[in-house]
């Protein structure tokens, strides 16, 4: 059996071998996908990096693979500790002109490789793309690849808290990449060595800076010259520059070149999200081309005042949008596909939402392309998440990861804030000088977006919610029993005190699970098993309208888009879930507040009737809520029409509404809208109990 797999990997890998013999295809980089099968063993087996180790009885795998798919969100624990993964890829020819890097999109947490029994290197963070370059240990012919991921609460790698599972393994792709030698840095911090900005953005002029990192992995020192070309979106050239450098043998060198372009086409939010092509092309001395790279390219302008919050082009833009905590799928946790990664994107998009913050660590490529696409903007931040460690190792590992966050996303227009972190809970100077570590690397790596940090459980100028250039709480109002008050107060309170400071709402939300029907619920125990999805839905009806109307306000984002995994909580319709989110985990049923949403954010004509799964009804007259966009919706109750309503406020409203003994259909409809649900009312229903909860203050969100 092991024979016959290193013999379909090394057919597979065939192409590697053709892009790397011959030079009349040494321009291009190489890249093939090492998906297809490896052995694994979730434990430590000593040796097993050895070239020769015997993995025969191994289970095989492909990737995307998590090892905690199973058990990372059924609750009550789950496996954290070491891993290995191995395979064998075959190369019919090795190049030397030609440097070969294995590329790994995200491992969590920390990854050792072996090639050939060689140990190549270790990289320590679990959610941020690496390269390991490996040609001295590749060979021509057959070779071993070899594995080591560990999940570990490991005191030197953010994140050491958190409320969520930290699946672990290769849940992302891995590729092995072949380049010239003469090349675009592979090594800035898993960036694409080609870095481009518009210091200037206006309808009338743009200015476009490219950052270029020239490596040379010849033997010599040379020359080289650069190329910078743009591109419209129907593949017109509209701008180029170009530049002449020297890169010393073994070095990397910068170089920068500006473009100028009148009468932009700017990145225009949801309204118009226009994209440009970016096209770097390196040369050498006699004019071959090395390399090259193609980016996406957004000409837009952001902005933030502490008084009319975010200007997008010089305009105010309100960032309303969900809090999105990477595509998760039951079974499998993090290790998905870009399709269902697109899916999600698709399903927040639809919902109206301006802008969506990837929480809590970075996310797939393939999220930030979508962002792009769709013109959301994008908060996005490291793994920085409810506790630290004092030691001078995390605070590296902070910084390195706060590096490669920007260094992989600065080119994506929808990128509009970094995130220096989530609601750490100490206040020691220790945080303190660990965020202040991540906001002095942010804004050297890029002084052209702002900073922010999640801020939680002290006061609202509390040291901690100032070391970012803008303010962002996580408020529970109405879910969490110790936080009283409402959410608009609270806003218009803090803008009152702090009127200097630009201030975004972080997080908001409340549990719904879709077993839990009640109409007209009192709040919740947040610790049982019963969270109603009619409290969520009521929650978000009077949250939203508290902040809705405030200009000040940067941004606002529902705690959560989706259910997701987090295998210690035991609450709502099942362990190891978190039951916050809008939409299910499996994404099977948007939930009612989903669209109370749609219905305020959406442009889109939309209606939608509350309550369809309180299809077991006790009593004989009830209320009819309809959720829409329209000026007024039609009812019937088994044919039986009922008044037009006018839609006040989004919300269509008829009490009263007399049920019969037996199934009900209720239809909703305003023009081609309609929506429906059948309600079985039982006169003689048994006294149904809430399930007794566990009364508790809020530790996590």
């Amino acid at each position: 059996m092991q024979r016959k797999v290193k013999a379909a990997l090394s057919l597979f890998l065939l192409i590697v071998g053709l892009w790397a013999a011959g030079p009349a295809l040494a321009t291009d980089r190489g890249r093939t996908p090492i998906d297809g099968v490896w052995t694994f063993k979730r434990a430590d087996p000593p040796g097993a990096g050895a070239s020769d180790y015997d993995d025969a009885d191994w289970p095989r795998v492909t990737l995307p693979h998590s090892f905690n798919g199973s058990d990372g969100d059924d609750g009550g624990g789950y496996y954290r500790g070491p891993a290995w993964y191995r395979t064998h890829v075959t190369l019919p020819a090795k190049a030397p002109d030609r440097r070969y890097f294995l590329e790994f999109d995200g491992a969590a947490l920390a990854t050792d490789l072996w090639v050939n029994g060689r140990k190549i290197g270790r990289h320590e963070g679990g959610y941020a793309r690496f390269r390991f370059d490996v040609t001295d240990a590749l060979q021509a012919g057959p070779n071993s690849v070899a594995v080591r991921v560990d999940n570990s609460r490991l005191p030197d790698i953010a994140p050491l808290g958190g409320d969520f599972t930290v699946f672990g393994g290769l849940y992302r792709r891995v590729w092995l990449v072949s380049a010239d030698a003469l090349h675009f840095d592979m090594e800035d911090d898993g960036g694409p060595g080609v870095y481009v900005s518009t210091p200037k953005a206006t309808a009338d002029a743009a200015s476009i800076r490219a950052r270029l990192r020239l490596s040379n992995d010849t033997k010599a020192d040379t020359g080289v010259r650069y190329r910078i070309d743009l591109y419209d979106a129907a593949g017109q050239a509209v701008a180029a520059a170009e530049g002449l450098g020297s890169v010393a043998s073994g070095g990397t060198s910068d170089a920068t070149a500006e473009l100028a372009l009148s009468n932009p086409h700017l990145w225009n939010g949801i309204a118009d999200p226009y994209l440009y092509k970016v096209v770097a092309t390196l040369f050498d001395t006699k004019g071959r081309v090395r390399d090259r790279v193609e980016l996406p390219l957004g000409i837009r302008s952001i902005e933030v005042t502490a008084d009319k919050g975010l200007l997008l082009n010089g305009r105010s833009y309100r960032l309303r949008g969900v809090n999105y905590f990477h595509a998760q799928r039951p079974g499998r946790g993090t290790a998905v596909t870009d399709e269902e990664i697109s899916e999600d994107m698709r399903i927040i998009a639809e919902m109206g939402a301006t802008a969506v913050r990837f929480v809590h660590y970075q996310h797939p490529q393939r999220a930030y392309d979508e962002a792009d696409r769709l013109g959301l903007l994008v908060w996005t931040e490291i793994p920085l998440n409810g506790a630290i460690d004092p030691g001078e190792a995390f605070e590296r590992n902070v910084a390195r990861q706060m590096r490669e966050l920007i260094a992989q996303n600065m080119n994506h227009p929808s990128v509009a804030v970094w995130g220096l972190g989530n609601e750490v809970y100490e206040t020691s100077d220790d945080v303190l000088r660990v965020l202040r570590t991540a906001q002095a690397t942010a804004r050297a790596a890029d002084p052209s977006r702002p900073t922010t940090y999640a801020h939680c459980c002290q006061n609202d100028d509390h040291p901690k919610a100032l070391v970012a250039d803008l303010s962002a709480f996580n408020r529970y109002f109405g879910w969490y029993p110790d936080q009283k008050g409402t959410l608009g107060e609270w806003a218009r309170t803090f803008h009152e005190r702090f009127p200097e400071r630009a201030f975004a709402v972080g997080e908001y939300g409340a549990g719904a699970g879709i077993r839990a029907q009640e109409s007209n619920p009192a709040p919740p125990v947040t610790t049982s098993a019963w969270h109603p999805e009619q409290y969520q839905a009521l929650y978000h009806e009077q949250n939203w309208r508290g902040i809705r109307d405030l200009p000040y306000l940067w941004g606002s984002f529902v705690w959560v888009a989706f259910d997701l995994a987090s295998d210690g909580r035991s609450e709502g319709d099942r362990n190891g879930i978190n039951d916050k989110g809008l939409v299910t985990y499996d994404r099977a049923v948007r939930k009612d507040a989903y669209y109370w949403y749609q219905a305020n954010w959406s442009d889109r004509p939309m209606l939608h009737l509350t309550e369809r799964r309180h299809d077991y009804r006790t009593q004989a007259r009830v209320t009819v809520r309809v959720y829409s966009n329209q000026p007024a919706v039609r009812l019937t109750v088994n044919g039986r029409a009922l008044p037009e309503m006018p839609v006040v406020d989004h919300v269509a409203t008829w009490t009263e509404v007399q049920l019969t003994p037996g199934r009900n259909r209720i239809a909703a409809s305003s023009g081609d809208l309609r929506d429906e649900a059948v309600w079985t009312y039982d006169p003689n229903a048994p006294l149904v109990r809430r399930p007794a909860g566990r009364a508790g203050p809020r530790t996590e969100q």
